[in-house]
């Protein structure tokens, strides 16, 4: 039987949701899980499980995480539905979507009659969403999935030809939750003889029938550092609406510094990127001063300390972490504050590595982990000083955060 989370036995749901959170996450190229990664301030999972659990009838919920983060996952699905834990599970993933979805299904309890299998990168489909599939799927007794129409013109190509336009006016853009009657995607998956790109697939090769209901534009996937961007300026626009009308935002700003030496024998980190043949900095963690500085500034902005409070040199815990280990973390204190960061600057200082022609990727790299924008530059001190002189390196980092709504 799969690891379930429980406190009191709950009543008999018959809908159920699984959500898959297995992925990798390769394309975000940040080296984590991608429901872990985290949008303005909460992780993917986070954002993606909260709609549930405002939903009007009761549903059991299982989460298909990855298989050497199945505890953690526990915790984070244990804090989301708080009392509501007696109607959750949380299973290991397989070896590919198809493997997890089957393993999410085994978990459901006997009671449950309907499931919708939902991907834990579309964090910010709304709850009308999971309710308008659920009521669907009752009502025809069959597959649904939510769609939107096709409006770029659309063409058939051979190679590099353009042969055809297709009629765009028949087409549709699926997303999740897709939602079946229990048994019948149980069947279809145990029937399943090749690989399909969703659900809905696996269920028609089945002989299932499948309908669509109107989707919601911010249902998109996160898939690359793009969309995560995109997705952080919605979750913004919902904040800005949610907050009361003032005559002032309230922003609070917050300045970090940081320095290291360098050390040849250390591999060069510098704002969450590596850079091979270059001499690194010295540190108990990998020294990346970059990541640093921004640590220290989101926490500032928070009023929380800083770094050496919160990731002392004293705990063997971060020896050798990666800088990544501590924005994120910085970036959770504030979230367990009400904070969310907006911006973030940093101006990197000294000779080596030269920064220029990575800017665009370190900017990238660093707004993924930080949920929001960072803007990266570089300067040198004219041959004046320690950077002047090629002893080290430094960083300065200024923030902006600002309070969030409490998720409802």
């Amino acid at each position: 039987m799969p690891d379930t989370i429980t406190t009191t036995p709950p009543t008999d749901p018959v809908r159920g949701v699984v959500v898959v959170a297995a992925g990798s996450g390769t394309r975000l190229g940040l080296g984590t899980a991608k429901a872990f990664v985290p949008v303005a301030g909460r992780v993917m999972l986070e954002r993606a499980l909260s709609p549930l659990f405002t939903l009007p009838d009761p549903v059991f919920v299982v989460v298909v995480a990855p298989a050497d983060r199945v505890d953690e996952c526990r915790a984070l699905v244990a804090s989301v539905a708080d009392v509501a834990v007696g109607y959750t599970a949380v299973v290991a993933g397989g070896d590919d979507r198809h493997a997890s979805v089957q393993a999410g299904l085994a978990a459901l309890p006997s009671s449950v009659q309907t499931v919708l299998v939902h991907d834990a990168a579309r964090c910010l489909t709304p709850a009308a969403q999971f309710q308008a599939v659920f009521d669907a799927v009752d009502q025809h007794a069959c597959g649904i999935v939510p769609a939107l129409p096709v409006t770029d013109t659309v063409k058939q190509v051979s190679g590099d030809v353009v042969v055809d336009t297709v009629d765009r006016s028949a087409l549709v853009g699926v997303q999740t939750p897709q939602g079946f009657p229990l048994a019948a995607l149980r069947r279809a998956y145990a029937v399943s003889i090749q690989s399909e790109t969703d659900d809905a697939g696996v269920f028609q090769a089945a002989g299932g029938t499948v309908r669509f209901v109107p989707g919601d534009a911010d249902a998109f996937k996160i898939t690359t550092a793009w969309d995560l961007r995109r997705a952080s300026a919605v979750v913004a626009e919902r904040t800005r609406s949610d907050l009361p009308a003032a005559p002032r935002m309230d922003v609070r700003m917050g300045l970090g510094i940081d320095v290291h030496a360098f050390d040849a024998g250390a591999v060069c980190r510098v704002g969450l990127l590596e850079f091979p043949g270059q001499d690194g900095l010295a540190g108990h963690s990998d020294g990346d001063a970059v990541a640093h500085a921004v640590c220290d500034a989101l926490l500032s902005a928070g009023g929380l300390g800083d770094i050496g409070g919160r990731f002392g040199t004293s705990d063997p815990a971060y020896a050798g972490a990666t800088g990544d280990v501590f924005v994120r973390g910085a970036v959770q204190a504030l979230a367990a504050a009400g904070l969310a960061p907006t911006s973030v600057t940093v101006q990197v200082i000294g000779n080596r590595p030269r920064i220029g022609s990575r800017r665009t990727e370190m900017e990238a790299a660093l707004s993924a982990v930080v949920g929001a924008s960072v803007a990266v530059s570089g300067t040198t001190t004219d041959g004046l000083g320690f950077t002047g002189r090629g002893e080290g390196l430094a960083a300065i980092a200024t923030a902006l955060v600002v309070p969030v709504a409490p998720s409802s």
